[in-house]
């Protein structure tokens, strides 16, 4: 008994049961949308799959949560776990499977797997190693490129699969870590400028026809919602016809009739929000943004600046990915393929969504038991 009452003890101690509240009603928005739609053709499949991911996700959540990642703070450790994840990602040209016009899954018969997840969650580990060792120097530029180059060769290796929603996501992890490092006024005009001249030189060098569609997309959906807009059409139709309370779970139009595309990954958000409206829609954001609030609050309780910038990297992740998601259901960004956190179908996201949750809770156990003053360690390369 004794023994039962001390694990349930050392559970709770480190795992946030409050995150764990916010995000459950978002999976089961998730899985209650998916489910509407049912009588569709595979649909059914989604949903059972969808249940299969979540609790396959969960015990990840836990059992990472119980393993002591400080491993991880070791730049060797890093640094093969990125060039090894590298290489996979350069394996996908041979071995990939081409799915809605990008080769970025390998599938194993019963279910896909889509390794740019895995790197974006390496990518941020890597990045919170290299800025905690050198905070104290961050305002020498060097570190700006340094750093960039580790997220430069995952965001080639995925720009070329072309996996554009992707590549966004790397970039935006690399520019908010670096922003939230401690760059100087100066050097953060340098990084914007650089953004555009890169996405210059992107636009007349690498962009296909399709994606230079989908930006143009961006600023006008409407110019061609016979062709490359269609997707975006049929998506602001589903949220603008929600109105406000919605047209109730199962009476969702757009999705039944199949006029709009994945309404189980990438346009859950409108499917969604067809059936719960304007209100739903916003209980929705605000579960969201509970969530970003509790990984900012577990950084301000991170024993050294490693734990810190890792936190804030999550933070970087989860409000890129919604942002982006939430943006081309409305409309307001290009169509990316890019998933709804906890909500859209799929395990690759799911599983690393969970695995960085995971790794979050194993560092509470330690956060509080380090002195303050030990922090100078991390400057000096302990």
């Amino acid at each position: 008994m004794e023994l039962s009452q001390n694990f349930v003890r050392k559970v709770s101690s480190r795992i946030d049961w409050l995150l764990i509240l916010f995000i459950l009603p978002i999976i089961i928005a998730g899985l209650v949308t998916m489910k509407s739609f049912a009588p569709l053709e595979d649909a059914g499949d989604f949903f059972s799959k969808q249940i299969v991911w979540v609790l396959a996700s969960v015990a990840i959540f836990f059992i990472f949560s119980f393993i002591d990642f400080r491993f991880l703070k070791r730049t060797d450790v890093l640094v093969f776990i990125f060039f090894l994840n590298s290489l996979i990602l350069l394996i996908l040209f041979i071995f990939g499977n081409i799915s809605h016009g990008a080769k970025s899954w390998f599938d194993f018969g019963y279910f896909s797997f889509q390794p740019v997840d895995i790197m974006k969650l390496v990518l941020v580990l890597i990045l919170a190693k290299y800025f905690s060792r050198r905070h104290v120097e961050i305002r020498d530029i060097k570190h700006i490129f340094i750093s960039g180059f580790y997220a430069f060769i995952p965001f080639v290796l995925v720009l070329l699969q072309p996996d554009f929603g992707s590549a966004m996501i790397i970039f935006f992890i690399w520019l908010g870590m670096v922003l939230v490092s401690g760059i100087s006024k100066m050097h953060l005009l340098l990084v914007f400028g650089s953004g555009l001249i890169i996405f210059a030189s992107l636009w007349f060098l690498v962009f296909a026809p399709y994606q230079k569609a989908r930006i143009v997309d961006f600023i006008n959906p409407l110019a061609d919602i016979h062709g490359s807009g269609y997707n975006a059409f049929q998506s602001t139709i589903a949220v603008g016809s929600g109105q406000i309370t919605g047209k109730g779970l199962g009476f969702g139009t757009q999705s039944r009739l199949k006029f709009l595309p994945q309404p189980q990954s990438d346009f859950v958000f409108a499917a969604y929000a067809e059936e719960w409206g304007l209100i739903g829609s916003f209980l929705i954001l605000l579960l969201y943004g509970a969530i970003i609030l509790r990984i900012l609050y577990s950084a301000t309780l991170g024993a050294y600046n490693f734990e810190i910038l890792f936190s804030m990297g999550i933070a970087i992740f989860f409000i890129s990915h919604i942002f982006i998601n939430i943006g081309m259901n409305l409309g307001l960004m290009p169509i990316t393929g890019i998933p709804l956190p906890f909500m859209s179908y799929g395990g690759s996201h799911l599983l690393t969504e969970f695995a960085g949750l995971g790794i979050l809770m194993s560092m509470k156990r330690y956060a509080r038991s380090v002195h303050r003053d030990d922090t100078k360690n991390e400057f000096l390369g302990a």
